[in-house]
């Protein structure tokens, strides 16, 4: 599993001025005081820390082949890859109804496992502001409902076994997001009041969770959305184009 950092993008906002950056991406801010890292940030997993389409289409294409379909393409995939494993599966195996489709969940889980992290890379610009949090104090951790088994296998892929403070997955607990009790839960332990988190996530879900958790939230417009998604409509309170933008204080939530 590799890491893409690259250079600093265009910052876009709801809430966030755009003038406020140069273009480099440095943040044209005066460096006062009130302007600061959050106190705790936590994100969602795929398609907001890890592109791990690559993984889900090796996944969704052995199956295929298994069968003697055709292929589908990451164009294809990608765009519900957030949605979930039966989202996925709809779109490589539209000709079957949602029970057939039911039926592959296991095996598409069983697959997923094995392929885990052989093509999935983070997102540019992730690790060096995940970095950034760290240096400033900041804690984090992941709320993912990607089964709590299958993200626990990434952490030490990346590194992350020490440095994530709390992962919850989709089935850690009773509800999932959108319900606001994985966002709760996290926030209890690592010791946070969720008024003082920060929540990142690329789909409507986990701004709806934020929402109701009473966490101020960040929508990734880099991840996996449908076509006719309206991020905009989300009503997140910051809207970034890419990770790099992130790495300034300015860019995030201000209390």
């Amino acid at each position: 599993m590799g890491n893409r950092d690259s250079g600093i993008a265009t910052a876009v906002g709801c809430g966030l001025d755009v003038d406020r950056f140069l273009s480099d991406g440095r943040s044209r801010w005066d460096g006062g005081a009130s302007v600061r890292f959050p106190r705790a940030v936590l994100f969602d997993l795929d398609g907001t820390l890890l592109d791990s389409a690559p993984d889900m289409l090796a996944t969704v294409n052995a199956m295929l082949s298994e069968r003697g379909l055709p292929c589908i393409t990451l164009a294809q995939l990608r765009p519900v890859v957030s949605k979930g494993s039966r989202a996925m599966l709809a779109v490589a195996f539209a000709h079957l109804d949602a029970a057939a489709r039911e039926a592959l969940v296991p095996e598409f889980l069983k697959r997923y496992e094995a392929l885990l992290g052989t093509q999935a890379q983070l997102f540019d610009g992730v690790e060096v502001m995940l970095q950034r949090l760290e240096q400033a104090g900041c804690v984090w951790g992941i709320v993912t409902n990607k089964p709590e088994y299958l993200a626990q296998l990434i952490l030490p892929q990346l590194g992350w076994q020490q440095r994530c403070a709390v992962l919850i997955g989709g089935d850690t607990l009773a509800e999932r997001k959108p319900h606001p009790l994985p966002l709760l839960v996290a926030a209890d332990r690592i010791g946070v009041a969720a008024t003082q988190c920060v929540y990142v996530g690329d789909d409507e879900r986990d701004i709806l969770a934020a929402r109701a958790a009473g966490m101020p939230s960040v929508a990734a417009l880099w991840g996996y959305r449908l076509g006719d998604d309206d991020p905009l409509s989300w009503q997140a309170d910051v809207l970034v184009e890419q990770p790099p933008q992130l790495w300034e204080p300015a860019a995030w939530p201000q209390p």
